[in-house]
């Protein structure tokens, strides 16, 4: 079975937070299966140089102010890429979707509208011999293509949309419709039309022949007006085509076995040396060798949605039970003003780096005792998923993935032992606060710290049992066959 991915992410050629990561795996995964799939991205700056042996493959002119050509290579974890070469469109500094003073590009509604003409154009015809059997897009950016392919009646494969967060929908002016080649009678409240604008995810919820979503609670929460975003009740009338497939990690990228950011290599069956890389880790950030602290990693977008702002009201906590914090991450200026502040206030104990680097978030995860992951809410997460293989004890809002994936460290789970995490619910800073003192509580507890660990590093959250999900799903969208979403 021939598989059209259509993302706006893909790692290890572009990243910026987890739809690269679940884009890039899960092809190999479905690979098993039998499913042969190509991923359609942007040919941002650098993604051209990051293919083996590129060739072009088709031209597309005037699209949207320029040029473009198609190009077919590798990325180097195997997965075959077809890259949209359109320099006027992707040949720019700085991240994919902001210009370098944190904006979003003026013209983001052309950007990707292009990739996913392109995208419905190689949905019906392929490219040469190759034409996909099911088309599954990802998130907003990639939103546009099952609009465009309703514009005819003509066959054409099924539809799998896939949403990655539900807070992020591509909301543009109504006057850009004959600019994105969108038709008028696909303005409506039955089509892309949301409170007088444009709204591209939408649209991917009305014309897809199947929605899923990153975990099983995520399905149920965006089905809620606390959750969706003002698209609720398009989920809700959608409902018996909407299911929840929880993520999984590239647990070859992700192995503490062999990872080469670490200091030292460990196991759940040798863990001595990761205590090499919590001194590592204490080091590369100039925290204060304290091998008494406990030692908090945070990796994350720091925004509202992932509670930065409860984390900046606990440091107080933290540092007054004589805890040590390293995060790496960027985004909205506030909070990064707040965390380099505390920064220089509290030398070697609080050190931050406002960027991200793939090599420190592994060493956060191989040296960090407990990983903080305070969201308000999340789709999947992955950094929950890293934490727990590498023996980092996740301290997670009770919400989305984090629910499905984290076994609170309550009394029963202790005893049964369990228990791989914390959790706490509400997503307020009182009840996070509550959390970090259940966390220093069983810090204290070495035995029961270490079998929390453990337990973590038992588990399986590779791409196997997922891949599986959506291969399944595939075969019976191509059979027609009726899909069930329990």
């Amino acid at each position: 079975m021939r598989i059209l991915f259509v993302a706006s992410e893909c790692y290890p050629l572009i990243k910026t937070g987890g739809l690269a990561d679940v884009v890039g795996a899960l092809p190999g995964a479905l690979a098993a299966h039998d499913c042969q799939t190509r991923v359609l991205l942007p040919a941002y700056r650098g993604v051209r140089d990051g293919l083996s042996k590129p060739r072009k493959i088709a031209e597309f002119r005037g699209l949207f102010g320029g040029n473009a050509t198609l190009l077919l290579g590798r990325a180097e974890n195997g997965t075959t890429i077809f890259a949209l070469d359109a320099p006027h469109l992707y040949d720019r500094p700085g991240n994919p979707y902001v210009d370098e003073a944190g904006d979003d590009w003026p013209d983001n509604h052309l950007r990707f509208a292009a990739l996913d003409l392109v995208g419905a154009h190689l949905a019906r015809h392929g490219a040469g011999r190759w034409r996909p059997d099911i088309v599954h897009v990802h998130d907003w950016q990639a939103a546009l293509v099952p609009a465009y392919i309703a514009q005819s009646s003509a066959p054409r494969p099924p539809i799998v949309a896939t949403i990655h967060n539900m807070a992020y929908q591509g909301i543009f002016p109504a006057d850009v419709l004959a600019d994105i080649r969108l038709e008028t009678d696909q303005y409506s409240a039955d089509g892309v039309e949301f409170w007088g604008r444009i709204n591209a995810l939408k649209a991917a919820l009305v014309y897809a022949d199947m929605i899923t979503t990153v975990s099983p609670t995520y399905a149920r929460e965006i089905r809620t007006p606390a959750f969706g975003h003002g698209l609720e009740g398009v989920l809700q009338e959608r409902a018996d085509r909407l299911v929840g497939v929880l993520n999984g990690i590239d647990d070859a990228v992700w192995d503490p076995q062999s990872d080469p950011h670490l200091a030292a290599s460990f196991s759940r069956f040798k863990m001595a040396p990761r205590h090499r890389n919590r001194i590592a880790l204490q080091e590369a950030f100039g925290l204060d060798a304290d091998d008494s602290a406990l030692l908090f990693g945070v990796i994350s977008r720091l925004t509202h949605q992932k509670g930065i702002d409860l984390l900046l009201e606990s440091l107080p906590l933290i540092l007054e039970r004589g805890g040590q914090l390293a995060l790496i991450g960027t985004g909205e200026r506030h909070l990064e003003q707040g965390l380099r502040a505390a920064a220089a206030k509290h030398p070697g104990r609080i050190r931050v780096r406002i960027d991200y680097d793939e090599g420190l978030a592994h060493m956060i995860q191989a040296g960090a005792d407990a990983l903080l992951v305070p969201s308000r809410f999340e789709p999947c997460g992955l950094t929950q998923l890293y934490a727990l293989r590498y023996g980092a004890v996740p301290i997670v809002g009770r919400t989305g993935g984090l629910a499905d994936t984290v076994i609170d460290a309550n009394p029963a789970a202790l005893a049964e032992g369990a228990a791989t995490g914390l959790q706490f619910s509400p997503v307020t800073a009182e009840a996070l606060g509550f959390a970090i003192e259940r966390a220093f509580e069983l810090f204290a507890d070495a035995a029961n710290w270490r079998q929390m660990q453990l337990h973590g590093m038992a588990q399986m959250f590779n791409w196997d049992r997922s891949a599986l999900v959506y291969s399944e799903l595939y075969r019976r969208l191509v059979d027609g066959g009726q899909v069930d979403t329990n």
